[in-house]
């Protein structure tokens, strides 16, 4: 029997701890079925490639092919490789294998132009942004902690980097051509799109996938699982439990 990781003990609540910092994510079990980012998750279960052929074909090849090993980039340079991938390790908390391939997925969309057809006023093509980004990112560790590039730095480094880049108060050469906010958000939106559109990701919150042309039959309480689901490593419902929890 697995075993039961219960979410009334606030410790697994950053904002409840008294450092105000994730819990380590050893705290949730290992993923038993299908992949998981560093196969863990609350769904150990789960695997939601099982339920491929429920889906129709055009949606069953565009999924799988996220699966397919990814190749050399093709948009950033070998240089700036180690720093794009340290920054999406950190900010999307990938410490160790396996890992989403953000970093392809965001290199695929950008080397092929496929923009969101819009950006902010003050800032530069998307394309342009993250080359400053990745710039302005290595200005930060060689001024603040005299290494090369970002990817050079420990990994405590690198996340007050990151928060500091969260924060808007970053400076130096390249961040004077961007808005440093509207640039988080420009990079973390485009990372967030390409971690949860890939299968992995899906396992780990137990999505249960494209809902054409199957659908959804249960639209009643979390508890209430489709017939392709799996029950969590616990039982408890997160949104139900919130208010208690922060009461």
């Amino acid at each position: 029997m697995s075993e039961k990781r219960g979410l009334r003990d606030p410790g697994h609540l950053p904002n409840l701890r008294p450092d105000r910092q994730p819990r380590d994510p050893s705290w949730l079990p290992r993923q038993r079925r299908g992949i998981t980012p560093q196969m863990i998750g609350r769904y150990p279960d789960y695997d939601v490639l099982e339920n491929t052929e429920n889906w129709d074909e055009a949606t069953r090849q565009v999924v799988t092919a996220r699966l397919d090993p990814p190749g050399p980039l093709r948009f950033f340079t070998a240089q700036a490789e180690p720093t794009l991938r340290a920054f999406c390790d950190v900010l999307l908390a990938q410490d160790a294998e396996p890992r989403v391939p953000v970093v392809e997925l965001v290199d695929e969309k950008l080397a092929a132009g496929r923009l969101d057809g819009y950006e902010y006023e003050d800032m530069p093509d998307d394309r342009q942004t993250w080359r400053l980004v990745l710039q302005g990112l290595d200005g930060a560790a060689q001024e603040w902690h005299g290494k090369a590039s970002f990817a050079a730095c420990d990994s405590e480094d690198q996340e007050g980097i990151v928060k500091a880049f969260a924060a808007g108060s970053l400076a130096g050469e390249a961040w004077v051509q961007l808005n440093v906010s509207h640039a988080w958000e420009v990079c973390t939106r485009m990372a967030l799109e390409a971690f949860y559109c890939h299968p992995w990701a899906w396992n780990e919150i137990g999505f249960g996938g494209p809902a054409y042309p199957q659908g959804y039959m249960r639209l009643g309480p979390l508890s209430t699982l489709e017939p392709h689901e799996r029950p969590g490593a616990t039982d408890e419902d997160p949104v139900l439990l919130a208010p208690e929890l922060q009461g």
